[in-house]
């Protein structure tokens, strides 16, 4: 018998409950997919507004689950309904200064957690734990946790204990696999591979790189992956790793200063490159700059190639060759795996990496006969 709708009841809520009652019946069955948003406020004479909250309060509940681009499907077990819901979302930090949110790595992956967040009616906020490492009070509410600092200096041992606290947290840029807590990163070993084959392909075979580092040891996450990437590349085409071909520039930030220091450590070496790879876009911007500064023509005498993706890349004389490491994705991703795949998952570790796309412009060019 169906649900009835009383004066009192939201429409969303009467649709919630009319599926709740197909789904117990037997009139829907594990996997069988829900009618779209569209089909579903023609169907119950609603708004499309309506029905998009209905099915967001059926996934949150645990009766549906959503594969992005296909639909809702009925939950095979209704083991997680009554699991506390999500209905709040935090991108917690420590102690960054706002400034630094404006780099695509952040914007973008911020527009992909509110997509998904709005899609399901879930706030979305920024937090800074600030030097206690406090995380807000509601326990129910979903974390994607940025845990580098400019210095390095994040206790991790306060991973173990949130986790003991039950809090669902999802961490990006940096990953444990040790303590089992789900993350989403950007594959760095492929951004520096794709961003060196490209210039491989072009020709160059002496190819520098300036990297953000005290030594080719002592390099943060990111760095460390994108030089593999880079090694991994000149392998593949047999071309012999130089190590004076590596730049290591000791620095907290990214700049084009150092870009220009680094361009005129490797254009000094007795055999200098044709080529050059830059693991930020300020460093690749900076190196242009030197090179425009000693003579040089970018991409004629050198070629350039920068990371990030910046905006400003794209303005830049000539255009900046970069790799965007489509954080909006990895925002989309960590938003998801936090509301609907972590109970389905349960002891199993949920990851995912995402890939990077290389963005060729006018800094490249084929290597000098």
């Amino acid at each position: 018998m169906p649900s009835e709708k009383t004066e009192k009841t939201p429409m969303y809520q009467y649709i919630v409950n009319d599926i709740k009652r197909k789904i117990e019946a037997g009139e829907l069955h594990p996997h069988d997919p829900l009618p779209t948003q569209i089909d579903l406020a023609k169907a119950y004479h609603t708004s499309e507004i309506t029905s998009r909250r209905a099915l967001s309060e059926l996934a949150q509940e645990g009766y549906v689950y959503r594969i992005r681009g296909k639909g809702s499907f009925v939950q095979e077990k209704a083991e997680h309904v009554g699991s506390r819901p999500i209905r709040k979302l935090f991108f917690a930090h420590r102690n960054l200064e706002l400034n630094s949110f404006s780099h695509p790595f952040f914007s973008d992956m911020f527009a992909g957690i509110g997509a998904v967040c709005d899609e399901n009616d879930v706030g979305f906020h920024l937090w800074d734990m600030g030097e206690d490492y406090r995380l807000p009070d509601d326990l129910n509410a979903g974390i994607v946790l940025l845990t580098n600092t400019a210095d390095d200096s994040f206790d991790i041992e306060r991973l173990t204990a949130w986790q003991q606290e039950g809090r669902r947290i999802i961490t990006v840029h940096f990953y444990y696999p040790h303590l089992g807590i789900p993350y989403v990163i950007v594959d760095n070993l492929t951004g520096g591979y794709l961003a060196t084959q490209h210039l491989i392909s072009l020709g160059h075979r002496r190819i520098g790189m300036i990297v953000t580092g005290k030594s080719m040891m002592e390099l943060n996450q990111e760095f460390s992956l994108r030089l593999q990437g880079y090694r991994l590349a000149l392998s593949q085409h047999q071309i012999p790793f130089d190590p004076t071909l590596v730049a290591c520039m000791d620095a907290e930030q990214e700049s084009v200063t150092l870009g220009a220091e680094g361009f005129k450590r490797l254009i000094a070496l007795e055999e200098p490159p044709t080529a050059i790879f830059a693991t930020s876009d300020a460093k690749a911007i900076g190196a242009m700059n030197a090179a425009r500064t000693s003579g040089m023509d970018v991409p004629g005498d050198i070629s350039i190639m920068g990371y990030d993706d910046l905006k400003i890349g794209a303005i830049t004389y000539p255009s900046l060759s970069s790799v965007n490491q489509n954080t909006r994705t990895l925002g989309e991703r960590a938003a998801e795996i936090l509301l609907f795949e972590l109970e389905e998952a349960g002891q199993q570790l949920v990851k995912d990496e995402i890939v990077p796309t290389l963005i060729p412009r006018g800094s490249t060019a084929k290597a000098p006969s």
